[in-house]
């Protein structure tokens, strides 16, 4: 095993990210080559002078970032698909709902994007054998049900009771092919039920407007203020459904208030109507305790949708609706006219992923990590672009920052983009006018970088400001 010489900076505080950017700064300057065996977390804290929590720390990154292995009986190495930095090659054609960055793009910051490289490998492949060894039957590889293999609903009823407060049953719970397929059904399931006015927020994801459209309704677009959804706006709309990102609300990084919580289920009781919520970014909190979902408050009135699309990954398609009785009878029926339902091994997978913690300790992995960039990012623009104004830090994957007075929005994003910067602009999420805002995505750029990132972006912002 080598001997690691990482210098620490005691008095600058956060050694585990230290000792991992020192060690993935080995990496990728080839000094540990693939397949290089490390020391133990122990000897590794006995060498280096620091707590055995603080080397179990840095390892666990860096596993889960695929730079490190680690399997019973053979330690910890070097990942064999690790390798020196090299420059990166050009992207696939990909969907107009991703947009490629643009070539130059030094520091993609674009909102909505997770880390792609901390997909948990080693993890989904256990699981994945595990499900496969353990004593499955052929009927394993039998059309599905169309409503979710009923292991995965017990799961996901005890895990969305447990972390997210909901009120559910596993016969509530309909597996979807991610939170927009699930949206869409449900909307035209809702219109079908008499439901042509679908209420809003605004602002809101320009992704998805197009997909709403295309079910029929007329969309009806409800003000966001500083405690979430403008209840009394709705109430005017006429709509008798509304589409609401409570948890943290999209773009704006808003948390709806109690108060408000409490009139959209009145509102909901009063008139009949019906919240769907879209449980964004619910799994990453950094600084308050986390907020419970509509749905527990009211399960007859409240669809719940949620994913793993950022936890885990958009290309799994994995995500779930939980919904009152008689819609969540409709929904399974749907799915059963129209697709038969969702990959059955990524099903199983995922409950035992869930089942024996191992969803639960990514969480916690990817937490720490998206805080750390959220911190670095906050920090920096704070720093360098003082008068630009941060929103939305409490949770999430990304900022929603106001830009300074002289800053065109359009202008600064251009801008960033010939720095190297890729950003999006706020204006197309809003239905009027508003501040000229840009979001900002941590989800794609290391700790390492955020830096970096954010002083460049910031000397755009400053001299846009100047200008």
């Amino acid at each position: 095993m080598p001997d690691l010489h990482l210098p620490l900076d005691r008095a600058a505080g956060r050694l585990a990210a230290q000792v991992a950017a020192g060690l993935r700064a080995g990496i990728r300057a080839g000094r540990l080559t693939a397949g290089t065996r490390l020391p133990s977390s122990r000897d590794l804290a006995r060498d280096l002078a620091v707590s055995r929590g603080v080397a179990v720390a840095a390892y666990e990154q860096l596993i889960a970032e695929g730079f490190l292995t680690a399997r019973r009986g053979d330690g910890t190495r070097v990942a064999p698909m690790a390798c020196p930095d090299e420059p990166a090659p050009p992207r696939p054609a990909v969907w107009p709902c991703e947009p490629a960055a643009p070539a130059a793009t030094v520091f993609d910051l674009r909102p909505g994007q997770p880390d792609l490289t901390a997909f948990p490998r080693e993890r989904w492949l256990a699981a994945l054998r595990a499900v496969l060894r353990g004593g499955a039957h052929d009927d394993l590889f039998a059309y599905p049900d169309p409503g979710g293999a009923p292991a995965l609903r017990a799961e996901l009823a005890g895990y969305l009771g447990r972390v997210r407060a909901a009120d559910v049953t596993a016969d509530r719970v309909v597996i979807v092919n991610g939170v927009a397929q699930g949206l869409s059904a449900v909307v035209r399931l809702l219109r079908a039920d008499g439901h042509d006015v679908l209420a809003v927020e605004d602002p809101t994801s320009v992704r998805q407007l197009p997909m709403l459209r295309a079910t029929g309704v007329r969309l009806a677009r409800v003000p966001v203020d500083g405690e979430g959804l403008d209840v009394a706006a709705l109430a005017r709309s006429g709509a008798r459904a509304v589409l609401v990102t409570p948890a943290h609300q999209y773009p704006t990084g808003v948390v709806l208030s109690p108060a408000r919580r409490a009139a959209l289920v009145a509102w909901a009781r009063e008139t009949g109507g019906i919240v769907l919520e879209d449980d964004y970014d619910a799994e990453f909190r950094y600084d308050r305790d986390p907020v419970g979902c509509l749905q527990g408050i009211d399960p007859d009135r409240v669809v719940l949708l949620g994913s793993v699309s950022k936890s885990l990954s958009p290309a799994l398609r994995l995500g779930w609706a939980v919904a009152p009785a008689r819609l969540a009878g409709l929904l399974r029926e749907h799915r059963a006219r129209t697709d038969l339902g969702a990959p059955v091994l990524e099903q199983h997978a995922l409950a035992h992923l869930i089942a024996d913690g191992g969803y639960d300790r990514h969480l916690r992995t990817m937490r720490r990590r998206y805080r750390a960039r959220r911190d670095a990012l906050a920090a920096g623009l704070a720093a360098h672009a003082p008068a630009a104004k941060v929103h939305g830090v409490s949770a999430g994957m990304h900022l929603y920052v106001e830009l300074p007075a002289g800053c065109d929005e359009d202008d600064t994003v251009a801008a960033a983009a010939r720095a190297g910067v890729a950003v999006a602009a706020a204006g197309p999420m809003w239905a009027g006018r508003a501040a000229p805002a840009l979001v900002l995505g941590y989800g794609r750029v290391g700790e390492g970088r955020m830096g970096e990132a954010a002083r460049v972006l910031a000397g755009v912002i400053t001299q846009r400001a100047r200008g």
